[in-house]
Parts: C-alpha cells; structure tokens; sequence
C-alpha cells in the first residue's frame, strides 16, 4: 500500500548507457534489484544502486508518517526509467587550428518502487468507473 519515488538529475552517465542498466532492475523486488546492482559491471550500476536505495528508504519513511506496516522485501520496482538531461558541451583542439566539439550527456534517472496492494487495487479502480 506504499509508494515511494526517487530522483536524480543531471548525474554524468549518458542516458543509453544508463538504460541498459535501468533494464536489468524493471519488475524485480527491491532487494533483489539491489542485489543485481551491486555485482553488475556497468559504470552506471552504482548511482542507480544508490537511487534504488534511496527509495527504499523513502517508502519506510512514508509507511511510518502514515502508520502503517511496511515489509522491505514486499517491495518491488514498479517503473524506473531515464530522461535525458542537460549536455555540457566542451571544445578540444584539433589539427590545423580546428576545434572539435564533444558532447558530455547527462542523465535524469527516476525509480518508483511499490507494494502489491497499490499494484492491485490500481485496475480495480479503474474497472468501477468504466462499468459506469
């Protein structure tokens, strides 16, 4: 019956290769996701580590403000996904006084986790107002 989002922005992972990872984790339990980022190889694993970490820690801290129990292990990734952020462009000397452009990417990283319950009850909602 939780629901907690986290969010980082503007981190210095390009967003395809920060896709690749988000892949790994969609629709695994939050501790599994875990468990999955800290051995993977990618750079971008570790702020996502940390991010998915952060959410965990935000769905207890709302399952405590609303006085209710929360089970870390009912916890899954409901929906991660990666935006595309700002793109610092640099400059870098070439021959014959040219300059050539680089790009550093930046990415938008956001991750929900979710119970099952909010999972559940979701589509029953919906299904009473299209039956009226």
């Amino acid at each position: 019956m939780v629901e907690s989002i986290a969010r980082v922005k503007h981190i210095r992972v390009t967003p395809q290769k920060a896709r690749r990872v988000v892949a790994l984790i969609k629709g695994k339990q939050a501790q599994e996701a875990l468990a999955i980022l800290k051995f993977a190889p990618q750079g971008a694993s570790e702020p996502i580590y940390k991010l998915v970490a952060a959410a965990v820690a935000n769905a207890r801290v709302k399952a405590d403000k609303d006085n209710e129990f929360l089970d870390e292990q009912d916890l899954y990734v409901k929906n991660a996904y990666v935006d595309e952020g700002t793109t610092l462009k640099r400059f870098q000397p070439r021959a014959q006084g040219r300059a050539f452009q680089i790009k550093k990417r930046t990415s938008h990283i956001t991750v929900v986790l979710s119970t099952p319950e909010v999972a559940e009850s979701a589509p029953a909602a919906q299904t009473k107002k299209a039956s009226k």
